[in-house]
């Protein structure tokens, strides 16, 4: 066609298909923030990672070579195609592995059930980036980034081989092959529709034309499959739902629905708010979804019940919600509590006891080398004063207790302190205690000691500036 600079805009595309330093590092930043978004369930951060990506570049420059017959740059292409996959997913896959963070967010969810729109999406999309190189509109590249997502699946499949989830991993996987697949097709019908030259031969020429048929049909049709199945269970959702709702009068709302199609018999589940119960709902509801699917199928709907005013099923299911998000958050809360126990402790998260119904959580701490008594209360005041409401107990190690200093026969603020952290021991470890002295200062602190419960024998010293305590059965 005339107009375009064949040998400007093969010089360019095969330009950028090689692998370089620069190809290889990209990729794999893009990458990285492709699964720090998707761990996140960012769609903003996963929507950089597309527009980092350089993986377009060699695809498209496979596609012209595929086009022009040249064999050479086809296998610099295919190279640098297979090294910037296998770069991101290692560097996916160990992000993964060091983060705390892997479970499978709605940004990972979404990469895994590709289907024929996702086929379509990459055949336009590709077809519009070739033609935006072939007519030097490279600025249109970005919305083609966005639209062939390259860079979310290939990290998808990172996540997957990390967690040994097979499930995620061959979805994501069939995602990227379906896109890369069809952008480097797709441009090689573009390139032949612009008059690229080729060094291939007529029949030549025939039989890349049948290939290329016979590989969007070999990829169009498991992925048609996909999509009917995805159009049954979405319709399906809605018959479940008004089967729901003709059980129960017409003020009553159908919430929180979920259907389990791989369970036999099939699981459907969910909540109503209506102002009248109905005790037969579940039979009824699970007579009619027989009938409807003819499978087998188990109901367990859950009713709760409101007034009849206009708006107040609305309300109910309003306050479910902000109470289902109050105990999540109070979820997270006691996750991070029991997170930081466990670390000053120095032991597993399974060691720590935690009691919602009383709201205490208690652990037993290993010793930490230089740490004292007064340091471990310490450490307990500190956490417990990040969570209000809650009683915490961190027992520490036995050791030995603080010799308590007197200043003129009185205590001073080092001496009360010394007090606070025999008491704090004592009470933490349930031990009696054996307290040595003799004076008034020493006749206060054993009085201190057994109002606060502590189990006590008194025995009297020499010493005049000093009280001594110690366990009744000392640490070994």
């Amino acid at each position: 066609m005339s107009g375009v600079d064949h040998t400007a805009v093969i010089a360019k595309i095969a330009g950028e298909s090689d692998t370089s330093p620069r190809y290889i590092f990209m990729v794999m930043m893009s990458a990285g923030i492709a699964i720090l978004g998707m761990l996140l369930s960012s769609p903003a951060v996963v929507i950089g990672a597309m527009l980092l990506s350089p993986l377009m570049s060699p695809i498209i420059g496979a596609g012209f070579a595929l086009a022009s017959g040249k064999l050479k740059w086809l296998k610099i292409s295919v190279r640098a195609l297979a090294i910037g996959t296998i770069a991101a997913v290692l560097f996916t896959a160990l992000i993964v592995l060091v983060s705390p963070l892997q479970t499978v967010t709605p940004e990972i969810a979404a990469r895994t059930q590709p289907n024929l729109f996702d086929l379509l999406v990459a055949l336009f999309s590709s077809l519009a980036g070739s033609y935006a190189l072939i007519r030097g509109r490279e600025g249109t590249i970005v919305g083609v980034a966005i639209a062939t997502a390259l860079m979310p699946p290939l990290a998808a499949v990172g996540y997957g081989l990390a967690t040994l989830n097979w499930t995620v991993f061959a979805g994501a996987l069939a995602l990227y092959v379906t896109n890369f697949l069809t952008i480097a097709l797709s441009a090689t019908l573009m390139a032949r529709l612009y008059g690229f030259r080729t060094d291939l031969s007529v029949r030549q020429g025939w039989f890349q034309n049948f290939g290329i048929f016979f590989v969007f049909v070999a990829l169009a049709i498991p992925l048609g499959f996909s999509l009917r199945d995805i159009a049954f269970e979405a319709s399906s959702q809605r018959v479940v739902q008004d089967t729901i709702a003709k059980s129960f009068p017409d003020k009553a709302r159908v919430s929180d629905t979920v259907v389990d199609w791989d369970s036999d018999p099939v699981l459907v589940s969910g909540a109503v708010y209506t102002p009248q119960f109905n005790t037969q709902a579940n039979a009824q509801i699970a007579a009619r979804l027989e009938e409807r699917f003819e499978r087998p199928v188990s109901v367990s709907v859950e009713q709760y019940r409101v007034g009849t005013d206009p708006g107040a099923a609305e309300q109910a299911e309003l306050d479910r919600t902000k109470a289902a998000q109050q105990a999540e958050a109070t979820e997270r809360q006691i996750s991070e509590m029991v997170g930081e126990l466990a670390l000053v402790a120095g032991v597993e998260k399974s060691a720590v006891t935690v009691d919602r119904d009383s709201r205490r959580a208690v652990v037993q701490a290993k010793s930490l080398p230089g740490l004292s008594l007064e340091g471990w209360r310490l450490l307990e005041l500190r956490i417990d004063a990040g969570m209000p409401g809650w009683t915490i107990e961190v027992r520490p190690p036995l050791l030995s207790l603080p010799t308590i200093r007197l200043t003129d026969g009185e205590l001073d603020d080092a001496g009360r302190n010394a007090v606070a952290v025999i008491i704090w021991a004592a009470q933490r470890q349930g031990m009696e205690v054996t307290l040595t002295g003799k004076g008034q200062a020493f006749d206060s602190v054993a009085q201190q000691l057994l109002e606060q419960g502590v189990s006590l024998t008194q025995t009297e010293g020499a010493s005049a500036d000093r009280i001594e305590a110690r366990w009744q059965a000392p640490p070994q």
